[in-house]
């Protein structure tokens, strides 16, 4: 690779700097509140609200104000991600009434101090009515608060209301995608119900998962893995999930039952024994896999009186603290000295700090934020009306985790530095080894671990990926490992290699777990933090590329290498887009920079033993497959393949996410030329997952990426800006929001090896104010103004050798 010096001048910036040194100051999120003056119509118009890793959907609805509460690990027996329950809250007299013309309403969210007020005033009667209404989350805690402030005395009547009163036995239709892993299976599966109880201390209600339950215990038997059973992660066994509502003052009142969305519930009541102008609410959660209720009760009363040991006031401040630590970690303000909504610029940075926000409300999840919907989903007939199952249902599932959607989650968060909200992700996969590891062992019979790109704890390949007995997700007949039928480009009810997919999309779509891999050694990179109890994790998935493609060519023609001395990974696929694929880019690319910054980690890590190893694993890797299409450099997706499918464009994974190519680099023309000579189906969609505009940025076409990230970060369709989507997924499109993040950050900050680019495909046009995190423990914050960098500030210091600036007027 060569500097294409006439094309980039990099401009140096010294230790001892050009730029005046500057005093940044606490940045203002108040232009970025959301404000509404009118109730909403129905959840689909809800605000999110959340923190540590409880999601709430808050909303008023005919004078009375509702919330889903749903917090991560809340799995059922069916895999699916169950909510809590809901919240419905009214006061007496009512201010939100809407009686007369003398009425105000208010809904706004706070964003810097991440809570919610609603501000209700009625002044027909005498004197008016005025209330205001604090919701929060505890971050430290999983508690939510509802805090009721009036100018008179008043009532309040607070219902918790579920809907899974009764068991459920799930059709075999559409309703089964919210399991995703049992869609389509050909057996019974029942829903159980859940548990409420009316207590003089408050409502108590819980979802115990039965022990007769179908996983991960069904996948267990459908790939035979019975002799591993022990060894195999199971996180739905004895998990209990649920808490309590309770206030200060408030008895037990009346049971009801009603419809909403069209879908039937009971409701426990609780109320204020006495009329008081303040009262506090409090939804107390719990979640555990305990061998007997009990010890899920004996932990839900000790987080209560925790609770009580501490005022209010404290805990709200001690959250609103954390948010503002939050905030001062990462920002990006464009054009924020006009604060103009008409603006699209200001609102697509308005955007990305409300997306943002969202992604804080998992911080501390036990899962990952999930890139369907997170915590934030609401009733599915106002997502899809032939989806129309009520408030838990979410397509692809709750347990499952998507990892091509997964990723765009996640990689942002490196840039914003919420290092903590990464580490869930990490988790999942440093949980599911024993799974992903036992399949190898059976099936392949060598060393090494591997992921379906559907992951959940227990590691083992999707049921309905699987493929079933019969049913329209069938597998077919299995033949052995090796076989030459075995050419990855087939699909249900075909013939399917022994331990392999028969879903045709994902068969041997295994690049993911080297993404994984290499999201952690880049955090490692980040942030210096100890990755040891990741690192059998990251050896054991790059192990079995090596070892499964020498295996198989061996199995071929009795030779482990090519001609050249390289591997043949065949068979495989490019994303799911090229199947049937030899040597595919993404898995060249990702191997290449998982094992080069293996190689670099220090003998906590890696032995020289076995950075000799590494060393020649990495020389074995075949070339990029460069090629020519009417005369221009391209690169294609696989070296070879034999069916295509899908709109992704794995031909750019050599730019994001594996940092194999950067701006000044010759390559980056072909790069250009490929997308250009792109079918048009394949480019330019700005729903859920596709990323045009990080592949853009990566080759500095600053006009193109900015249009794109532009219309992919515009405001929803819906109420609230950035819940976006269905499209490909659901509501709210957490992937959409993610990659639109990393566009904007891409068009922003550029950081391959050591050296930290801004402004790589920055129009001059937009001002900005930014605060982004690189490598080394490295702070960049500065200001761009007129095309020209007023300001800037790196810490360390040192790092400022590091720092390149380019298209300045």
């Amino acid at each position: 690779m060569k500097l294409c010096n006439l094309l980039y001048l990099f401009l140096f910036l010294s230790a001892s700097g050009h730029l005046a040194a500057m005093q940044f100051q606490q940045p203002d999120f108040s232009d970025y509140n959301i404000l509404w003056t009118e109730q909403s119509e129905n959840s689909s118009e809800s605000m999110p609200l959340g923190g540590g890793d409880i999601g709430c959907n808050v909303w008023v609805e005919k004078g009375e104000l509702l919330l889903y509460v749903q917090r991560s690990g809340s799995l059922a027996e069916t895999n699916e991600y169950l909510k809590l329950g809901r919240i419905r809250v009214k006061l007496s007299p009512n201010p939100f009434a809407k009686e007369g013309k003398d009425y105000e309403f208010r809904q706004e969210l706070k964003l810097h101090d991440g809570y919610i007020e609603i501000h209700g005033k009625n002044k027909d009667s005498g004197t008016p009515l005025e209330v205001k209404i604090a919701i929060w989350v505890e971050v430290n805690e999983p508690i939510v608060h509802l805090e009721v402030e009036a100018n008179e005395k008043i009532r309040v009547d607070a219902a918790y209301e579920n809907w899974r009163m009764n068991p459920e036995s799930m059709t075999n239709d559409g309703r089964r995608h919210s399991t995703f892993n049992l869609d389509a299976y050909p057996g019974e599966i029942t829903l159980s119900k859940d548990h409420v109880q009316q207590m003089d201390s408050g409502i108590i209600f819980y979802h115990r998962n039965p022990d007769d339950k179908l996983v991960p215990e069904l996948m267990i038997e459908q790939q035979g893995l019975e002799n591993y059973r022990d060894q195999i992660t199971d996180d739905l066994k004895d998990r209990t999930f649920g808490g309590m509502l309770l206030g200060n003052g408030f008895i037990p009142s009346k049971t009801t039952s009603g419809e909403y969305a069209g879908k039937p519930f009971k409701a426990w009541h609780i109320a204020s024994k006495k009329k008081r102008k303040k009262h506090h609410l409090k939804m107390v959660t719990h979640i555990g896999q305990y061998m007997d209720l009990d010890g899920w009760k004996n932990g839900l009363e000790k987080t209560i009186a925790k609770s009580n040991t501490v005022e209010s006031q404290q805990m709200h401040d001690s959250t609103k603290n954390w948010w503002h630590k939050f905030w001062s970690r990462s920002y990006i303000f464009i054009n924020s000295a006009t604060a103009d909504i008409n603006d699209k610029a200001w609102t697509i940075a308005r955007n990305y700090q409300l997306f943002r926000y969202q992604l804080g409300c998992n911080v501390y999840g036990e899962y990952p934020t999930k890139f369907n919907g997170g915590n934030f989903t609401f009733d599915s007939g106002h997502v899809k009306t032939e989806r129309d199952y009520g408030p838990d249902f979410r397509q692809w599932g709750g347990g499952v985790f998507t990892a091509q959607n997964q990723r765009l989650v996640h990689w942002p968060m490196l840039r914003s530095g919420d290092y903590d909200a990464i580490l869930p992700h990490f988790e999942l996969y440093r949980k599911a080894l024993p799974g992903a590891k036992a399949r190898v062992k059976e099936h392949f019979k060598h060393n090494g671990a591997v992921y379906s790109e559907y992951n959940s704890v227990p590691g083992l390949a999707i049921g309905n990926g699987y493929g079933w007995l019969e049913g329209r997700r069938k597998r077919g007949e299995e033949i052995p490992f090796g076989d030459e039928r075995a050419t990855g480009a087939r699909a249900y009810d075909d013939v399917v290699e022994k331990g392999v997919m028969a879903n045709g999309s994902i068969a041997y779509h295994w690049e993911s777990q080297i993404e994984q891999s290499y999201m952690i050694l880049e955090y490692h990179r980040y942030t210096g933090a100890d990755i040891s109890k990741y690192m059998p994790f990251i050896e054991q998935s790059l192990i079995f590329f090596d070892e499964h493609y020498r295996l198989r060519q061996k199995m071929r023609n009795g030779k482990e290498l090519n001609e050249n001395g390289k591997l043949v990974i065949f068979p495989s696929t490019s994303c799911e887009s090229y199947r049937g694929a030899k040597n595919p880019v993404d898995v060249l690319s990702g191997l290449k920079a998982a094992l080069k910054s293996l190689l670099l980690l220090d003998e906590t890590y890696i032995t020289p033993e076995k950075k000799n190893y590494y060393a020649e694993f990495l020389g074995r890797i075949p070339d990029y497959p460069f090629d020519e299409v009417e005369g221009r450099p391209i690169i294609k997706p696989a070296e070879t393949w034999l069916r295509e499918s899908n709109q992704e464009m794995p031909q750019f994974y050599p730019l994001f996410p594996f940092n194999q190519f950067k701006l000044g680099d010759e390559e980056i023309s072909s790069f250009k030329n490929t997308y250009a000579l792109a079918p048009e189906f394949r480019k330019g969609n700005v729903i859920s997952w596709h990323q045009d505009g990080i592949f853009l940025a990566r080759m500095g076409m600053t006009e193109a990426a900015a249009e794109y990230n532009t219309r992919k970060l515009m405001s929803s369709e819906r109420r609230f800006p950035t819940f976006w989507g269905p499209g490909y997924d659901w509501v709210p499109d957490h992937n959409w929001g993610g990659s639109g993040m990393i566009g904007l950050q891409e068009m922003l900050m550029q950081t391959v090896d050591d050296q930290i680019v801004l402004f790589p495909a920055w129009p001059t046009e937009w001002d900005v104010k930014f605060k982004l995190h690189a490598p080394k423990n490295t702070i960049v914050e500065g200001e761009f103004k007129d095309g020209k960098l007023l300001d800037l500030k790196v810490i360390p210091e040192n790092r400022r050798k590091h720092v390149h600036i380019l298209n300045q007027k």
